[in-house]
């Protein structure tokens, strides 16, 4: 009797361990009803499928791509704020480069140009040991020398290369990220 319960007890120890083991459905990226969007729960945020300039036409994105300048991608995003009341923004380099390269990406975003994308992130803590480290990405805080401001991030979405010397007057695509629904 002993040896069943011990049995039975092991038995489901290993199977909330494999439960615990397995990620739940609902941390998938899955694209809203309509298909517009990808809402992913783990950054809580809403993708649009297309570019800016692109539409979606219900199985894939059509169109040109819109080219901007980190300015115009900015004031894109405050415009929207304004108009819809609900923050707008371009997304961290992190964040980008999630979808970059990956057949996730592919499969969430068809017929997404694969070339350089601004990104948010405006410089990156090297004064850490490894200059190299992209844990250390910050968004908009501390100092920046001259430079850096007249220079941005990009991601390439086809290799997932990222650049911080980006001109900020050259136009590249942009894809805008919103809070999820």
């Amino acid at each position: 009797m002993k040896r069943v319960l011990s049995s039975a007890l092991l038995m489901l120890l290993a199977g909330l361990a494999a439960a615990q083991a397995t990620p739940p459905a609902a941390a998938v990226p899955v694209p809203t009803a309509d298909g517009q969007y990808v809402v992913d729960p783990r950054s809580k945020l809403a993708w649009p499928r297309c570019v800016e300039g692109m539409a979606w036409n219900g199985r894939t994105c059509t169109g040109q791509p819109r080219l901007m300048t980190h300015g115009e991608a900015l004031a894109l995003a405050s415009a929207r704020f304004k108009a819809e009341g609900v923050a707008w923004r371009l997304p961290r380099l992190t964040e980008l480069r999630r979808w970059a390269a990956s057949e996730q990406g592919l499969a969430l975003f068809p017929a997404a140009p694969l070339d350089w994308h601004w990104t948010s992130t405006s410089r990156i803590d090297s004064t850490q040991a490894n200059p190299y480290n992209y844990n250390n990405i910050t968004s908009g805080s501390g100092t920046q020398d001259r430079l850096g401001v007249q220079q941005g991030w990009a991601v390439h979405m086809g290799t997932g290369d990222a650049r911080g010397d980006v001109g900020r007057r050259t136009p590249l695509m942009v894809r805008l990220v919103r809070p999820q629904f």
